[in-house]
C-alpha cells in the first residue's frame, strides 16, 4: 500500500537540484548504481529515478510497511532504472547490495541511534568504489549549535521519542566519515534549515593505495 509523506511533496525539486552537479555518471562508468538508504514512502526514490535517467536507482528501507510503499509507487511508475526495493538494516553485515556508485541517505541519521551513523559510512567505505560518494541530507548542528529555533524544537521532539535519537553535529559526523575514508567535498543549504553534504573518498587515501 502506497504511503504518502507530505515534506516530499516540498523537498524533493530541491534536493535534486542539488544532487545534480554530483551525479554525472563517470568517465567509462556503463552502468552506475545508487543506493539510497531509508527510502522511506518511496516517493522521493521515483521522482529521482526520473530525474536521473542514467543512474540505476536501488531504493531500500528497514520495515516491510516501507518496503510495501516503495513497490508499490515502483509498479504504478514503471521506470526501467528504478530497481525493486530492498531489505537494508544498515548495522547488519554484509549489506543485500554489494556495489554502488552513490550512497544516499536522507532524514535517517537524526531518527536512529548514532551507531547507525557510523554503520551508514562503513557499509558505503566497503561498496563504493574510488569515485564513490555518500551523501547525506536532513538537519545538522555545526560547531555544536543549532542553525535555527526550529531545529531546537525539532531536536527536543525527537530526545523525547527517544534519547538514542537527536539532530547530529556535523562536525562529529565529519570525524565518522574520515574514519572511514571520507573526507567533506561540499555543504549546500537547503530549506527548511536543512543541508544536504557530501563526501567523497579522501585524496590521502587514494594516494596511499597501491597502483
Amino acid at each position: 500500500m502506497k504511503q504518502y509523506a507530505p515534506a516530499t511533496q516540498r523537498n524533493r525539486a530541491p534536493i535534486a537540484e542539488a544532487l545534480e552537479p554530483w551525479l554525472q555518471v563517470p568517465a567509462g562508468v556503463v552502468e552506475a548504481t545508487v543506493l539510497e538508504i531509508a527510502s522511506g514512502s518511496g516517493e522521493h526514490a521515483v521522482y529521482f529515478a526520473e530525474r536521473f535517467p542514467r543512474y540505476r536507482w536501488q531504493p531500500s528501507a528497514l520495515r516491510p510497511a516501507e518496503l510495501d510503499s516503495i513497490a508499490a509507487w515502483r509498479a504504478e511508475a514503471a521506470l526501467p532504472n528504478l530497481l525493486a526495493p530492498v531489505q537494508l538494516d544498515v548495522l547488519t553485515v554484509p549489506w543485500p547490495v554489494q556495489h554502488a556508485d552513490v550512497v544516499l541517505c536522507s532524514n535517517m541519521i537524526h531518527i536512529a541511534p548514532w551507531a547507525c551513523t557510523d554503520a551508514l559510512f562503513e557499509g558505503a567505505g566497503r561498496i563504493l568504489p574510488e569515485h564513490g560518494l555518500v551523501i547525506l541530507y536532513g538537519p545538522f548542528r555545526i560547531g555544536g549549535a543549532h542553525t535555527a529555533p526550529s531545529n531546537v524544537e525539532f531536536d527536543g521532539w525527537l530526545k523525547g521519542q527517544d534519547p538514542a535519537y537527536g539532530v547530529r553535529d556535523l562536525g562529529e559526523v565529519g570525524v565518522v566519515a574520515a574514519a572511514q575514508g571520507f573526507e567533506e567535498r561540499a555543504r549546500v543549504a537547503m530549506p527548511a534549515n536543512n543541508l544536504l553534504v557530501v563526501w567523497g573518498r579522501s585524496a590521502l587515501l587514494r594516494t596511499a593505495r597501491p597502483a
